[in-house]
């Protein structure tokens, strides 16, 4: 490549980028799931628009893998621990068993209803059976629901990519007969357990890394912290183990830690997922030819209503029922919620790659199937949870507390946002009863620096640092986030600030 080249490709690529920034900025405005104007983008500037060609299946594929590592590691470093952890059981099952639910009765319905042999109704079964992550962290982190349901559907969606890879891949290299159950099973079971026990290991190596290593800058700690998520899937795709699920898993161990510097680091991964989602759903668009996506409406149609109406719900329904605590309220808003984004499309080109006779006519329906229901659901799905009761409207933010080190006095610099309609505000400072020898040194109110004395009033908005120790530094964060709850009274009234607790029953109805 020529410098002239390259400077053209830079131009283009940064004019690309900013589009769909711009993109992002109005689907937000308008309602829809930015994926869909992402899309749209590559769409226009591909062979029938600007003229941009790209037909590269295999490229796409591995670009497009690497993409999803990056935004799984994201995804991870954003979910609480805490939120996840007693829904594991019920996310593994709807991720493992949910899937083969899933993957028979569209398959069926695209037998039955479309006359597709039933090798390539199962690889497109297979193919979209999948919960997006992408999808899912963009849509449902904006609404107000129950903890448990949010975390649900999260959590579901950054485990059954690796069982949906490992299915797609049988299926699509499966030259006469199709894989036996027994394979199938072994396989899925070796590559789970490795890639898991690989991203975990990975994700407390980085931990104790970070906690013991002085970096001389604070940007080189996002840096460190995304790194060791790509190495946990890198590694666990070396050993022929799912790097999906070890990018995830590596990302929740890393995200969950008492590291250096959260809020950077969160912020950058961010950054990152997002360049990530810009990316592929941009080269996807590249990938399809629009002149061949008409003839794949009607299909696509049949088989989204397959998957919306009697595959997804039936699948949760199988898989949720021995779980008690969970509402049919709550199975009918996750069936809603099974989101389809990006990772469809990247799995589309499998078959392409595998040489299956078809798999063009099968990227295109997905393709079509993936932009009508994001379309139907995703609008949709703010009204749905309130039809169901499961919406909070009045719920208030949670106090975010984070961590800078100051290494020389063995310190802990810790600053925090009051959110709006906080009960720290009008607050004084001598009335948090903050734990000794914890301090308010600084309020940072409407862009002006303001050094507190104890009858100094927070309001909403202000932007506390305080000095505290290592030792104090839990106690500070739990009285900070009770006051934030039920005011100065707090400790009287049973609040301890506890981390985010679980909505209750009468929270949960509405």
């Amino acid at each position: 490549m020529t410098l002239s080249e390259l400077y053209l490709t830079l131009l283009i690529g940064g004019t690309v980028l900013l589009a769909s920034i711009a993109a992002a900025r109005t689907a937000d405005r308008i309602g829809l799931p930015s994926l869909l104007l992402f899309l749209a983008v590559g769409v226009i500037a591909g062979e029938d628009g600007l003229g941009l060609e790209f037909d590269d299946a295999q490229l796409a594929q591995a670009l497009g893998t690497a993409a999803l590592a990056v935004i799984l590691v994201e995804g991870g470093l954003t979910t609480q621990w805490s939120d996840v952890r007693r829904l594991l059981a019920p996310a593994g099952v709807l991720a493992t068993a949910g899937v083969a639910v899933s993957v028979v009765v569209t398959a069926a319905g695209a037998h039955w209803l479309l006359g597709m042999d039933w090798h390539l109704a199962l690889l497109l079964g297979a193919i979209v059976s999948s919960t997006d992550a992408a999808a899912v962290f963009a849509v449902l982190r904006a609404l107000p629901l129950p903890q448990k349901v949010t975390a649900l559907v999260e959590a579901e969606s950054g485990f059954n990519d690796a069982p949906t890879i490992i299915l797609v891949l049988a299926f699509a290299t499966a030259t006469t007969d199709l894989p036996g159950p027994a394979p199938l099973l072994g396989n899925l079971l070796y590559q789970l357990a490795v890639g898991g026990t690989l991203g975990v290991l990975i994700g407390r190596l980085g931990v104790a890394a970070l906690r013991r290593i002085a970096l001389p800058a604070t940007g080189l700690y996002p840096l460190a912290t995304v790194g060791f998520g790509i190495i946990a899937f890198a590694a666990a795709g070396a050993v022929n183990a799912s790097g999906i699920i070890a990018a995830y898993l590596s990302g929740l161990v890393l995200g969950n830690a008492k590291l250096p510097h959260r809020a950077a680091t969160r912020s950058f991964a961010e950054g990152a997922g997002w360049l990530a989602q810009i990316g592929l759903f941009v080269m996807l668009g590249l990938l399809v030819d629009p002149s061949e996506l008409p003839s794949a409406v009607l299909p696509a149609l049949v088989v989204g209503l397959v998957l919306l109406l009697a595959a997804r719900p039936v699948s949760v329904l199988a898989c949720l029922l021995p779980f008690r605590g969970i509402s049919w309220r709550e199975q009918a808003f996750i069936s809603w919620a099974g989101l389809r984004g990006a990772v469809p499309i990247v799995l589309a080109t499998f078959p392409i790659v595998a040489g299956v006779t078809g798999a063009r006519d099968v990227l295109n329906i997905v393709f079509v199937l993936v932009v009508l229901f994001t379309l139907i659901q995703g609008p949709t799905l703010p009204a749905v949870a309130r039809r169901l009761g499961l919406t909070r409207p009045g719920a208030l933010r949670e106090i975010q507390v984070e961590t800078a080190p100051l290494d020389v006095l063995d310190a802990d610099l810790l600053t925090a946002t009051i959110p709006q309609r906080s009960r720290l505000h009008g607050v004084a400072v001598f009335e948090l009863r903050l734990p000794t020898p914890t301090v308010v040194t600084l309020i940072v109110r409407d862009g002006t620096t303001i050094v507190p004395d104890r009858d100094t009033v927070l309001r909403a908005d202000d932007e506390l640092l305080l000095i505290t120790t290592p030792d104090t530094r839990e106690a500070t964060e739990r009285r900070l986030r009770a006051i934030g709850r039920r005011g100065k009274l707090a400790r009287w009234l049973g609040e301890h600030g506890a981390p985010k607790p679980e909505p209750t029953t009468a929270a949960r109805s509405g």
